[in-house]
């Protein structure tokens, strides 16, 4: 069955069109755009117009792209941006009303469970999903949904440009402060991390010019590697990290937070290092669509497509 997965995180809208067939996802079809929805949330606890707009250009794009790529069943899901705006169901009823999609706002407990879906790891395997609004940590049948994310705590604490020294340490004590109620918790050896901020970190490790997922995939990020980027990532102003090879350009005012908490988790939980991985929730959010019921002829709303 072929079927559409959209993913509406708080810094990115996703989608991945696939072929599910027996619990396997077959990737047919995958973009991303930087679309900051949770943009101004953490302060305002509201979704801003301009970010809204953003997400349904990118949806009216995604709408045309499934539909000439056969999809049968479209579900998008909401996550950490969405929950905490007051005016995210709304907002999430009007995407289904305008593009007929299946949509589900998911709590994190749900969201951890899509990425563990999506993954699939071996028992006893830590996966880190970093976001723009949580954090998702997974472990076998423990999963902990996290108010740390690269869009929160870039809002929270970096305000130079580049990021004073002090910024950066409280944005760690921050991580870690939150990180330590979890740690009794978790106990891992080995640890697979999902999602921008990761996969970033782990293309920049390589040295890459430009993005590639094959090499990106399985990658191990080791903790001095993520630090060494870190680092580098912090010494720079914006200008300048927008322009560096393998690099979305619209995530590099985020990234330094990002690599803020990857670092903070794998010095909290005593990792060496985490294998980098490009399947995460979309891959889940395409099984669970692939479960949805046949959709009914003429089910769609009055005025569904038009935006």
């Amino acid at each position: 069955m072929r079927v559409a997965a959209v993913d509406l995180g708080t810094n990115t809208t996703r989608l991945l069109v696939a072929d599910v067939d027996d619990g396997r996802v077959g990737e047919v079809h995958r973009e991303t755009r930087i679309t900051r929805l949770g943009e101004g949330v953490d302060a305002r606890g509201r979704l801003l117009p301009l970010p809204i707009a953003r997400v349904r250009n990118a949806l009216s794009d995604y709408r045309r792209t499934l539909e000439r790529l056969g999809a049968e069943r479209t579900l998008a899901v909401a996550t950490s941006a969405v929950r905490d705006a007051e005016n995210g169901e709304a907002f999430l009823g009007e995407v289904e009303w305008s593009y007929g999609f299946a949509t589900r706002l998911v709590s994190g407990d749900e969201e951890a469970e899509l990425t563990r879906r999506g993954v699939a790891p071996k028992p006893g395997t830590l996966v880190v999903d970093i976001g723009g609004g949580s954090t998702e940590l997974i472990v076998d049948d423990f999963h902990a949904s996290l108010d740390i994310g690269s869009v929160r705590y870039t809002e929270r604490f970096v305000r130079t440009d580049p990021p004073e020294p002090q910024e950066l340490v409280d944005c760690a004590r921050a991580v870690d402060a939150v990180l330590e109620d979890r740690a009794a918790q978790i106990e891992a050896q080995h640890a697979i991390g999902v999602a921008g901020t990761v996969t970033t970190l782990a293309a920049l490790d390589l040295g890459l010019e430009r993005y590639d997922r094959a090499r990106v995939h399985a990658h191990r990020l080791t903790t001095a590697g993520a630090r060494t980027q870190l680092e580098r990532l912090a010494a720079l102003p914006l200008r300048e990290r927008r322009e560096l090879p393998a690099i979305e350009p619209d995530r590099a005012p985020v990234i330094v937070a990002g690599a803020v908490i990857l670092v903070s988790i794998l010095d909290r939980f005593g990792l060496a290092e985490i294998e980098v991985s490009e399947r995460d929730i979309l891959d889940g959010i395409a099984l669970a669509a692939a479960e949805l019921p046949v959709p009914e002829e003429g089910a769609a709303p009055p005025g569904a497509y038009t935006c």
